[in-house]
């Protein structure tokens, strides 16, 4: 009994030890990309997405040092996201970062998709999404390189996509699910030769994810979408399912909607007003992000 008593208490200290031993250092976190690292909702609001969810895991065992996602907006392209982590602000922010999220390539091959969710059908130029995976490869590749000279400390991370037209007809799926093998080829490959980590979150979702996608005409997901992300991010981080994220340990729902965020824009852009010296950093920020960076901030501080 005394020796069955030692090894229950052997494993209860190595579980609580567990989250400040299993790594050699506390996380300073920077989510870089699209509306996915932003959080939006399907339906056109900002909350907790995966990178704010990954976030709270590494805090509940000690392992997070600081967080943003300041580097990430809704509707930004590889282009864009290339512009971002090229100026003062993210270089302030990635000089001290140790662990780095990429989220980036969806918008240059979605916004090419004429999707009709009445009738279920999907529409393409594959010429046009020719030229835009390239553009992917060619800007995927330039990003990877700005985050090894900025974030020398960091290990980056890229994430990939799920299929985002659930509702659609078998037939139309094909084409367009085609499409999306070939950006998350894309993104696997400039991860590899960078040195970077792929993440796959393709087979968490697969082709029906309804209960992860509610909105037929949206492509964001919702909370537990999020969680499958954020848990697929998880498992490659750890080596294991240690840290899966369950749905009990889901955040209550607190989104703001685009109006909001454009009220937040007002209210920053009169305190400028009042305060130019003061402001003109925090102006510049509201003016390029539509009030998005003072919410941002709430988030983070959750």
């Amino acid at each position: 009994m005394k020796h069955f008593c030692n090894v229950i208490g052997v494993i209860i200290l190595s579980l609580t030890c567990w989250g400040s031993s299993a790594f050699a250092q506390t996380e300073s976190f920077v989510a870089i990309g699209d509306s996915l690292a932003a959080g939006q909702t399907p339906y056109q609001q900002i909350d907790a997405g995966y990178s704010d969810l990954i976030a709270m895991r590494l805090k509940s065992i000690d392992q997070l040092k600081s967080y943003t996602k300041r580097l990430a907006f809704p509707g930004f392209t590889t282009a864009n996201v290339l512009e971002k982590i090229q100026s003062e602000e993210a270089r302030d922010l990635l000089a001290h970062a140790t662990l780095v999220t990429v989220s980036a390539g969806a918008n240059d091959l979605l916004r090419l998709v004429q999707l009709n969710p009445t009738a279920g059908t999907l529409a393409f130029s594959q010429l046009q999404t020719d030229y835009a995976l390239n553009m992917v490869r060619k800007n995927m590749v330039a990003i990877l390189d700005e985050l090894a000279e900025h974030a020398p400390k960091a290990k980056v991370y890229v994430i990939g996509y799920y299929f985002a037209y659930p509702t659609v007809h078998l037939t139309q799926k094909e084409g367009t699910n085609a499409q999306l093998v070939k950006l998350n080829k894309i993104l696997q490959q400039q991860a590899e030769l960078a040195g970077a980590v792929y993440v796959d979150v393709y087979d968490d979702f697969g082709l029906n994810a309804t209960n992860y996608l509610p909105n037929h005409a949206d492509v964001h997901p919702n909370f537990e979408g999020y969680r499958q992300m954020a848990n697929a991010f998880l498992r490659v981080y750890s080596g294991s399912d240690a840290l899966n994220i369950s749905s009990s340990q889901l955040p209550k729902p607190n989104p703001l909607s685009f109006e909001e965020i454009l009220k937040e824009r007002a209210s920053a852009q009169s305190k400028q007003q009042k305060a130019p010296q003061k402001s003109v950093k925090m102006g510049r920020s509201i003016q390029g992000f539509h009030g998005y960076t003072a919410f941002i901030e709430k988030i983070e501080n959750r």
